[in-house]
């Protein structure tokens, strides 16, 4: 799994020009799925994620996590970031998983950030998508479970 994690003071998602989510304070998750993907895959992310200790302190340290600050996440489907642009000038998707494989498991994401407490909004699997954000700091990271487990 593949998550572009923003800190952000606001987010929305919209499709056909209605916005279907918003969070205030928090994290954007850019999520996506790779065929292999698995359990462990999603634990691990999940968990890094949410105790990232990116938000500052009374001090201005980046010293507080997602459920340290009672933030907000939205977390959007992103098929894209498992685009091979390697060869060529068209990104090759063979490596992200097909619908059937990965909405199942963008739905146990969805639940495992919520099973923490954590308000969690969300976009529309596969659906076109307008994503907002106010980027706060700016902060973006980039994630990946293949790189570690």
């Amino acid at each position: 799994m593949r998550a572009v994690v923003q800190r952000v003071s606001r987010a929305a998602v919209g499709v056909a020009k209605e916005e279907v989510a918003a969070i205030g304070r928090g994290l954007l998750v850019l999520l996506g799925i790779r065929g292999e993907d698995g359990p462990a895959d999603l634990d691990w992310l999940v968990e890094k994620i949410v105790n990232l200790r990116i938000f500052a302190d009374p001090e201005g340290k980046m010293n507080l996590s997602l459920e340290e600050i009672a933030g907000e996440m939205l977390i959007v489907s992103q098929f894209t970031l498992y685009g091979d642009c390697r060869k060529g000038r068209r990104p090759g998707f063979a490596a992200a998983a097909p619908p059937a494989v990965a909405e199942p498991l963008y739905e146990q994401f969805v639940q495992a950030v919520r099973s923490r407490g954590i308000r969690t909004a969300t976009g529309i699997f596969a659906a076109e998508m307008a994503v907002e954000l106010v980027n706060d700091g700016p902060v973006t990271l980039l994630l990946d479970s293949e790189k570690i487990l």
